[in-house]
């Protein structure tokens, strides 16, 4: 569904990955990771088309993505960025509406679907009290909650996520992803994830791509690649990991260099 060949991103001269190559294909649950610097949120502005690449090609289901006109890309590609920024009052309700607007034509008014889109989606995020209150007047994790409302609306078969529940509780974070794994499983969604939090990528991403020094320093399956060495190499922190007691997935524990203080 997804192929990046031969990638090169730089912002001026300042090249932050070079010689990329992987494929996503329908249906994978990814896990994006890595250091601060190491690109993964660059790597989702050159698959989206928001930061075209120095070299090389991105594909979607073979046709180059400068192909693709902008309303029938985003009927392929939703996205929920790291930080979202409304300077309009809007309501919550309008904001998860807009999803819809790349199936809808010119000047057409939501159908009854649409409606009914946006309204399944604030459920199955729990976000229906908020429909009637401004966008600007919630707090920031209902306010991503709203904004992952609003890709879910868009009904697209890929799914980018940008750090998209740093803002949210532990509760609130495991609900979405269970919800994502759902969606992943049952509905076939393709979802790749840029993640910090390392033990939430291993519990429920399928396969981890591990960015480092300008390109993918570990590529596959999580029981795979998550790997006391591999974890040592990409963040540079001594790490044990172990099963997790209740899934049977890995569970990571980074170690301090220096002896805790009793």
């Amino acid at each position: 569904m997804i192929k990046a060949e031969s990638l090169t991103i730089a912002y001026d001269n300042h090249i932050v990955l070079k010689d990329l190559n992987f494929q996503v294909a329908a249906g994978e649950f990814v896990g994006l990771l890595g250091p601060n610097g190491s690109g993964k949120s660059t790597l989702l502005n050159a698959l989206t088309g928001l930061l075209p690449p120095r070299e090389g090609q991105i594909y979607y289901d073979g046709i180059l993505l400068n192909k693709w006109r902008p309303r029938p890309l985003a009927r392929q590609v939703a996205i929920v960025p790291q930080e979202n920024w409304v300077s309009f009052p809007f309501s919550c309700w309008e904001i998860v509406l807009m999803g819809r607007y790349p199936h809808l034509g010119r000047f057409q008014r939501e159908s009854r679907e649409d409606l009914e889109a946006a309204e399944a989606a604030m459920v199955a995020t729990q976000t229906r009290e908020l429909a009637p209150h401004l966008i600007n007047r919630v707090s920031g994790g209902e306010r991503q909650l709203i904004v992952l409302a609003r890709a879910l609306t868009q009904a697209t078969p890929i799914l980018f996520l940008d750090e998209a529940t740093s803002n949210l509780d532990i509760r609130h974070k495991l609900r979405i992803f269970e919800l994502l794994t759902r969606l992943n499983q049952h509905e076939g969604l393709t979802i790749l994830a840029v993640m910090h939090d390392v033990n939430l990528a291993t519990q429920y991403c399928r396969r981890l791509i591990f960015l480092k020094d300008e390109g993918i320093f570990r590529d596959g399956d999580t029981f795979t690649v998550c790997t006391p060495e591999v974890l040592e190499a990409v963040y540079d922190t001594p790490a044990l990991v172990q099963p997790h007691p209740f899934t049977g997935r890995p569970f990571v524990h980074f170690c301090p260099e220096v002896e805790p203080l009793l």
